[in-house]
């Protein structure tokens, strides 16, 4: 989020699975014989007659890197000034889940997994996509048990992005500085997997290995910090909690922002953790963001942000709050929060309906941003229809195989891919994918900029920054961007 600091976990280029079970490629307990023989990996016990064999859970560990490997599953292409991925198969995995033992895989398809038909899941069985502890299933009464491990194979597109490049402003070994386009989120989440910076940085750049120091949301762009090593992971994560992190950030707010130095300690509570959706509220933690009006247009105002905490949200939070939203936050200035917009901590709706309001409102606009809307609530459940297995799930791992599929005629760049004019390939759409049979329009630049920029980062040895973006100068009138 963009003003969330986090902890540094694990590697940002690794799994962000991190504690979790193993998710690699290493073979798994073997079977040595057919139904009611002894297989390697159960002490030598028999099955009785009927008894499915469930292997033990991997060993955890704190995380994997991406490789090359990772990296050649497809290719971008550029079209219209966007970044596009090629679409290409993918496996998503997961252990079986508390609340699904004891029920069959129909089950669990028909209630959590509903963005395809039960047809589609009937068709994708008998053509051996969706496995169990590595077996095909030949059936989806198949009941579920502890540790069973699920595999789901996909034919797998992502948003595009903007096709600005991923500048890199400093690499001296240490610390990796970069000046993120909107747009674009940090690591793999939801459908994005090769449009992230991790994976730009990976595929072009050839960075892996990179330890998150904090993070910015999707449509948020600026200054964005990795840690090379550990060691100064560990440094810059020491100067987050003591505070000694001072960041800066502009933005484009509606209306004419108060002249002066304007604070906002307005507690922030999470109303969904799933989306990361938050509202000043009594019951939040503390917070203190700093405000600066540095322009005014006449019609909007370009303001200088200093969050002195680091909640999620927070600037946009306290701005909507004030009542100057940012112009274009497709969230915080939404109608959804009613007729005040949530000035004031104002909404008069419960956080169900707030969230249901949301979803019908971007629903409405066919707007893009129903991509940071997850499974939180049944109005999301029933709103959110873009992932087989949901990949921002937390026990999700990464690919054990995928398929580059290249699109027509068009130039592809990265590690691998198709040279321009070369047409698709024998294979290149999936009978059973439904994303393929549909016409997406391209998203407009106002869809993927947000008007919030962070512009400098600066710690007591070091200080990194970026230019004013072209909506933050003073005369910049909003027709700039149609």
């Amino acid at each position: 989020m963009e003003e969330q600091d986090t902890t540094p976990e694990a590697p940002s280029g690794g799994d962000t699975n991190t504690g979790k079970r193993k998710h690699d490629d290493e073979p798994g307990p073997q079977e040595t014989g057919g139904r009611g023989k002894k297989r390697r990996g159960a002490g030598g016990k028999k099955l009785r007659p009927g008894e499915r064999y469930v292997p033990p859970p991997q060993k955890r560990n704190p995380g994997v890197s991406f490789s090359q490997e990772h990296f050649d599953e497809t290719s971008y292409f550029f079209e219209g000034g966007l970044r596009k991925v090629c679409p290409y198969y993918f496996d998503f995995k997961t252990y079986c889940k508390g609340r699904w033992i004891g029920k069959s895989l129909l089950e669990v398809f028909k209630s959590e997994f509903r963005a395809e038909s039960i047809e589609y899941y009937e068709k994708a069985t008998k053509e051996g996509r969706i496995r169990l502890n590595e077996s095909p299933v030949d059936d989806l009464s198949v009941v579920l048990r502890n540790n069973d491990h699920m595999r789901n194979t996909v034919h797998r597109h992502e948003p595009p992005v903007i096709g600005a490049p991923l500048k890199i402003l400093v690499d001296d070994g240490e610390v990796l500085v970069v000046d993120k386009p909107a747009s674009i989120p940090v690591h793999p989440c939801g459908r994005f997997r090769h449009n992230t910076v991790i994976f730009i940085l990976g595929k072009e750049h050839g960075v892996s290995k990179l330890h998150t120091v904090h993070r910015l949301d999707r449509l948020t762009s600026g200054v964005l910090l990795f840690a090379r090593t550990l060691e100064m992971s560990k440094k810059l994560d020491q100067l987050v909690r003591d505070r000694q992190l001072e960041k800066e950030y502009v933005c484009r707010v509606e209306g004419e922002f108060p002249e002066g130095e304007l604070i906002c300690e307005e507690p922030i509570l999470v109303v969904s953790f799933k989306i990361g959706l938050c509202r000043v509220d009594p019951k939040g933690k503390e917070c203190r963001t700093v405000f600066q009006r540095l322009s005014f247009n006449g019609k909007t105002s370009v303001v200088r942000c200093l969050p002195l905490t680091g909640r999620t949200h927070q600037i946009r939070v306290h701005l909507q709050y004030l009542g100057f939203p940012i112009l274009n936050d497709p969230i915080y200035g939404s109608h959804a929060w009613g007729p005040h917009r949530g000035k004031g901590g104002l909404v008069g709706k419960s956080d169900e309906e707030l969230l249901q309001a949301l979803v019908e409102e971007h629903r409405s606009q066919e707007s893009l941003h129903l991509l940071d809307f997850m499974d939180d609530s049944s109005a999301v459940k029933e709103a959110e229809k873009t992932n087989t297995f949901p990949a921002q799930t937390e026990d999700f791992s990464e690919k054990e195989n995928s398929s580059q599929v290249p699109p027509e005629e068009h130039q592809s760049t990265g590690s691998t891919g198709a040279e321009s004019g070369q047409k698709s390939p024998a294979g290149s759409r999936d009978h059973l994918c439904s994303e393929c049979k549909l016409v997406r329009p391209d998203p407009t630049e106002k869809e993927l900029i947000m008007y919030l920029h962070a512009l400098r980062y600066k710690g007591p040895d070091f200080e990194y920054s970026t230019q004013l973006p072209n909506w933050a100068e003073a005369d910049w009138e909003e027709t700039d961007l149609s």
